[in-house]
């Protein structure tokens, strides 16, 4: 028992986790210490695994910081007692989510895959066992006695993704995500493939867990015909301290001098300005077009290739970290998780 691997089954709530009552028909959660009589493929591993539950299991729409801090926090109670943590979450938040905990795991040298499913996994066709227990294997997966995989990343539909890359793409197919500007890290099929230049690379530093965070951000998703009064409103906002602008293709927006000078007057009182791109896949490349040279001009950091979710949870994390402007502004820029192509 003390050589078997160890891991930690988190259950935050989602579809993954429902079964249904026999009596009425409705879709309840079950009970997570009773997890192999749902996945009775589980005791075929040579695996301890240990569970815990959320006493009320979060609706994926419900998903807000204070539960990425309360992850973060039993990970590091947890960190020296097990080999690697698996997270049962809604997939509507979950690339919000990963991202949060990559840039609040710090040093991280063991896996934490977050996983969840289409179809409860009580249902026939549920597509949650298969999710589940390969997120279990890959977890436990080690080489030379040390994990393959030590970064937080999303196992769904046969493919493991790093977190802060992920896009939630399809609400109807198995396959709903997906990583547009960066490989998978690894596809199960008859074997599981691990793209080892694609993974992380761990250090041998202690692990160092962030659980300051500042939600005091705004997003605004550039679209013809964007009005002056919905603008200044967002960069109104009491106590704003950041905000994304989704923009078109590599980084674009309007010309429009209130535009502009709209930002501008923002930028000046210190509110950070996020140019990050409306496109899955791509890149924001200031001053490409005339229409993002005005952006660079006036100081918008570009957030490059960075999904929104993960510069959502990036701004999150700099801004609670207290750092002065200037060092906000330039780490924004920075890769420090792999969310960004160095």
């Amino acid at each position: 028992m003390a050589n078997k691997t160890n891991l930690l089954l988190i259950y935050t709530g989602g579809t993954i986790g429902m079964i249904q009552d026999t009596k009425t028909q409705s879709l309840v959660p079950f009970n997570f210490r009773n997890l192999t009589e749902q996945v009775p493929e589980l005791s075929k591993f040579d695996i301890q695994l240990s569970s815990i539950a959320f006493e009320k299991p979060i609706d994926s729409s419900n998903m807000h910081p204070g539960i990425w801090i309360k992850l973060a926090e039993i990970i590091k109670k947890n960190y020296a007692k097990y080999d690697g943590f698996v997270i049962l979450h809604g997939s509507d938040t979950m690339a919000f989510t990963a991202s949060a905990l990559s840039f609040m795991l710090y040093n991280l040298n063991k896996p934490v895959i977050l996983t969840g499913s289409q179809l409860p996994i009580g249902i026939i066709r549920t597509d949650g066992k298969e999710n589940l227990i390969t997120a279990i294997e890959i977890a436990a997966a080690k080489k030379n006695g040390k994990s393959i995989v030590n970064e937080v990343s999303i196992y769904f539909e046969y493919q493991l993704f790093r977190g802060n890359r992920t896009h939630k793409y399809n609400s109807e197919h198995f396959d709903a995500f997906e990583t547009a500007n960066y490989p998978p890290l690894a596809e199960a099929g008859v074997h599981i493939n691990y793209n080892q230049a694609a993974l992380f690379k761990p250090t041998s530093k202690k692990l160092a867990v962030s659980t300051s965070l500042d939600y005091n951000i705004a997003l605004l998703k550039i679209y013809p015909g964007i009005t002056e009064q919905a603008v200044n409103a967002l960069l109104g906002i009491k106590g704003l301290k950041a905000i994304i602008i989704e923009t078109f293709g590599s980084g674009n927006a309007p010309t429009e001098t209130w535009f502009i000078e709209a930002l501008k007057k923002a930028i000046a009182k210190g509110i950070i300005v996020y140019n990050v791109t409306q496109c899955n896949g791509g890149s924001v490349i200031q001053g490409k077009y005339e229409t993002s040279k005005s952006l660079q001009k006036i100081g918008v950091v570009s957030g490059f290739d960075i999904t929104t979710e993960a510069a959502v949870c990036k701004l999150m994390y700099l801004l609670g970290k207290g750092y002065p402007l200037a060092k906000t502004k330039n780490l924004l820029s920075k890769n420090l998780r792999g969310e960004i192509t160095a």
